[in-house]
């Protein structure tokens, strides 16, 4: 498939899918791979006669829309964020929740793809928060629409590659080596449930003390599907709880509800309600 054909496609699908085709931009090189490996899989001569087959063929857009799904993941990504979760903005919240009479930190990663944002977390809580915190306990739901990566979570085994941005010692705390794998210790994964829920569809039920939602919806999504999802990540945030975005990614044009937490770090706080 050439460039031209892999624009065509995209510009296709984007409205018929709820997507944003210049999400893709630094991807479709990547996507459009997988959609001409099952074009020949299914003996379709060319483009045209698959847009021919989509138009008629609502399964055959579903594989197109997982085709579609872009799946970059490491441990502690965009440390900076990671970094001011750490200190000063979870400690902020734990101890509001302390002084409420919780012991509760509740947090959902939408979009986990195989797993590494929701083992960062519960890594930053047991190693970065915990001796300060002891009497918290976290709970933590990370959803995903791709069943394979799920279960690739769930293993929650890795190449040593994808933790090397973890602070300094952390790797040897929470992971104990498997043949050419490094495995995340039993105690790493308590409070974890991983569900498959498709994030335009269903999401958990909140309230939640910090979402992320990074590099998914607000990269891929169209702008319209955009401003429902957010409207509905704010239903599940508690007053004064915390949205991670990607680094490259913008809140909708018109947003509010929420302000920035971290400077320019793409991390927002929800604003209480007027009294």
């Amino acid at each position: 498939m050439t460039d031209a054909e892999c624009l065509e496609l995209l510009r296709w699908a984007a409205p018929r899918l709820g997507l944003r085709y210049e999400g893709f931009r630094r991807v479709r090189g990547q996507v459009c791979k997988r959609v001409g490996r099952r074009m020949k899989a299914l003996g379709v001569p060319g483009l045209a006669a698959y847009l021919e087959r989509l138009e008629g063929d609502a399964a055959e857009r579903a594989v197109l829309d997982a085709l579609c799904r872009v799946t970059i993941s490491r441990f502690y990504r965009d440390q900076g964020v990671f970094d001011a979760l750490r200190e000063p903005l979870l400690p902020e919240v734990l101890e509001a929740e302390r002084a409420r009479g919780g012991s509760l930190l509740r947090v959902w990663s939408a979009g986990c793809a195989s797993g590494e944002e929701p083992y960062t977390v519960a890594v930053l809580f047991r190693l970065g928060l915990w001796p300060r915190f002891p009497d918290f306990r976290l709970e933590l739901v990370a959803t995903d629409a791709d069943a394979s990566l799920l279960e690739r979570a769930r293993q929650g085994c890795y190449r040593r590659a994808t933790l090397r941005e973890l602070p300094s010692g952390w790797v040897d705390r929470a992971f104990t080596p498997r043949e050419e794998l490094l495995c995340l210790r039993p105690e790493y994964r308590e409070g974890l449930d991983f569900r498959l829920e498709d994030l335009r569809q269903r999401m958990p039920e909140g309230p939640f003390h910090l979402v992320l939602c990074r590099n998914v919806a607000f990269t891929y999504f169209a702008p319209p599907v955009q401003r429902e999802v957010l409207a509905r990540l704010l239903e599940r945030l508690e007053p004064g709880g915390l949205l991670a975005i990607g680094a490259h990614e913008s809140l909708p044009e018109g947003a509010t509800g929420l302000a920035r937490a971290a400077g320019a770090l793409p991390l927002f706080r929800r604003e209480a309600p007027p009294a």
